[in-house]
């Protein structure tokens, strides 16, 4: 009987050294990892601003300083806007705090990032006021007015 059990534990060691061997190349290749390490998550894709010339801009002075407005509207033009596809006026709505970019929808989002940063850098804001596709709006606010004083919060347009 003792001749069995040599055999036995011959046969448990080479099952053991042979097991060993194989997770050993599989870790070496990388197939498996040991440990159960913490997968990789790549960042997602940062969206990047597009500069879209074949918007129509509206821009409108909320701060009621006379020729704001049209210095804007040529910022814009100077940027590559047609003229002709950039109107600027006067806002029924005074005292905007931080001049904002507004667009119609999802899909305008990086269009508007890209004239917001055209023009200095300004927020953007989605919003139905303003509905009709391929229009971007500027709200001029009172950070654009040199040495004004600025109210506590930017209001939002009304429906």
């Amino acid at each position: 009987m003792s001749g069995w059990l040599v055999f036995t534990w011959a046969l448990i060691a080479t099952v053991i050294l042979v097991g060993a061997g194989i997770f050993g190349v599989l870790v070496y290749s990388g197939k498996i990892t040991p440990f159960g390490s913490a997968p990789t998550i790549a960042a997602a894709p940062k969206e990047t601003s597009v500069l879209d010339k074949s918007y129509t801009v509206l821009v409108f002075d909320a701060t009621g300083k006379k020729g704001l407005a049209d210095s804007m509207k040529a910022e814009i033009v100077s940027v590559g806007y047609a003229p002709a596809s950039v109107t600027a006026g006067d806002s029924g709505t005074r005292g905007f705090e931080r001049t904002t970019v507004y667009y119609p929808s999802p899909a305008d989002k990086l269009a508007a990032q890209g004239l917001a940063d055209a023009i200095g850098g300004a927020p953007i804001a989605q919003s139905d006021e303003y509905p009709k596709p391929k229009q971007l709006t500027v709200v001029i606010g009172m950070d654009r007015v040199p040495g004004a004083a600025t109210p506590t919060k930017t209001p939002t347009p009304s429906k």
